[in-house]
Order: C-alpha cells, then structure tokens, then sequence
C-alpha cells in the first residue's frame, strides 16, 4: 500500500493546460510545414497503441486487444490493426552519428584544440607545419570513409571552411545545425524527447530524478533581454565544452556498455505583452 503522504502523477485535467502550452509551438511548426489535423491524429493512434503495448505491459500477462484498447480509448479493431507495426527502432542517420563524433573528439581532444581548448584549425595532408591534420582527426573516429569525402561534405554544408592559409577550420554551422540540415531534425526530435522525459519522470516519480531547471525573468526590457541571452549563451557554451571533454575520456573505458547520456541546455525569449491581473494567461 502506497504511503498516504505520496502523490501519484497528476490526473488528466490538471494536465490539459500544460499540455497545451508545451503543444503549441509543435502546432505551429506542423501547420507551418503542412502537417495536418487528421495526419497528425493518425500518428497519435499508432503512437497511443504502440507506448501502451510496449511500456504498460503487465509482469507474466499476455497484453491483449482489450487491454490496450481500456488504456488508450481506441476501438479494438484498430488496436489490432495497429499493434503489429511494433516498437519504433530507435536510428541514427549514419552522416549525423559520423559528424558528431568527429565534432565532438575535434571540441574536446588536446591534440586538436589550442591553448584556449577551443578547436584548433587543422592542416591537411602534405601542407606546411606541424601538428595532426584534418586526416589525422577523422581517422580517429572512421576509416570506413575517406577524408577527402568527408571534408568535401563538410564544405557543403558549411560545416567547415578553408581559412586563409589552407587550413581546415571548424564553422558555428558544426555546433548548431542550419535550416534543413539532416541533424537539425535528428536533434530536434532526441533533444526535445530527452527533456521532456526527463520533465515526465520527475513528476511521475515521488522523487526528482533528473535535473531540470531554469531561470526566467518576465517584464524586462529588449535591451536586457539580449544582454541575458548573450550572457546564458557563454555559460551554456563553457558547460558544454567542459561536459564534452570528460565525456570523451569517459566513454574510453566505456565501450561495451549499454547506457546513453544527454546534457543539454536551451535559451529562449519573445516579446510577451503585458496583461491585466483579472486575464487569464494563453497556453
């Protein structure tokens, strides 16, 4: 028997606001891109079916048709139709994992950063001067593609650029993604889940498992606005950058093991006009 001082997770009409306001930017993007109400109502059925097959199984119990239909309110013949699809794998697009490992062993490595530990230009094979080359950092992670490949993608998609002395230089398009790139999408759709799962086992734990925090300030001026954003950009950049390191050193003596790690940060603001006391906030 549950103890009388802990609380379940909150009924569903305590949820409809939050659950609102956390939809709303997604409803913009979906209009804007030309998702629809119906497109996306199939979308939640399958997903409905799927969480509850999958993450609300009983212990030695066959979960059936009326089961699932009892958690999710779908009629059962569309439990049935749907259930055979199976749990979504989760996949990495083979570009977006190689990129980011190169990234990442490039932000963090001593060999390939400067005395500042930031990334370090690096030349390429046969050019003058000393250090690893370009080469030499993306056979650290592959050998299944060749550099000149890779470099030659990178300048495509501005990820990288030749400075003025030949040298292969990292771009900000490496850290954030530009609009349309293959990873902006990936990332979207991994950063978001991981915080707000982390955000759901919080509440519908009796403990705070995962950090999950912010600051946020209302009524400032545009001024000071910017002023906070540039100044959380730096710290998040220098938390970033650190985290990263040690997860480099750590994931050395980690590779046979089964667990994932994601440490993100987020900065946002909007012109919010000012509203009476007496009205009601908008999700």
């Amino acid at each position: 028997m549950a103890d009388a001082n802990e609380e379940g997770p909150p009924d569903a009409a305590r949820l409809q606001q939050p659950i609102a306001r956390l939809l709303r930017p997604l409803v913009r993007l979906f209009i804007s891109c030309g998702t629809t109400f119906p497109a996306l109502c199939d979308l939640l059925r399958e997903l409905y079916v799927n969480v509850a097959v999958h993450d609300f199984a009983l212990p030695d119990k066959e979960q059936t048709d009326s089961r699932i239909s009892l958690l999710t309110g779908i009629h059962r013949k569309e439990v049935r139709r749907l259930r055979s699809a199976g749990a979504p794998v989760r996949m990495v697009p083979a570009a977006v994992s190689r990129t980011t490992q190169i990234v990442a062993l490039w932000m963090a490595d001593p060999r390939f950063t400067d005395e500042n530990g930031a990334p370090a230009p690096l030349r390429r094979v046969g050019s003058e001067g000393e250090g690893p080359t370009f080469e030499t950092l993306v056979e650290e992670v592959t050998r299944d593609v060749r550099p000149r490949a890779v470099l030659d993608e990178w300048l495509d998609r501005r990820i990288a650029e030749i400075d003025a002395e030949g040298r292969v230089v990292l771009t900000e398009a490496a850290i954030a993604p530009k609009r349309g790139d293959e990873r902006q999408l990936y990332y979207f759709g991994r950063n978001l889940h991981d915080h707000i799962a982390a955000a759901v086992a919080n509440i519908a734990s009796n403990s705070s498992p995962f950090l999950e925090r912010a600051v946020h300030y209302e009524g400032l001026s545009e001024d000071a606005a910017r002023r906070l954003e540039a100044l959380s950009r730096e710290l998040a950049m220098n938390a970033l950058l650190a985290a990263n390191r040690e997860a480099l050193s750590l994931e050395k003596d980690s590779e046979d093991g089964e667990w994932r790690w994601n440490f993100g940060v987020y900065v946002y603001r909007e012109k919010e006009p000012r509203r009476a006391d007496d009205e009601e906030p908008q999700p």
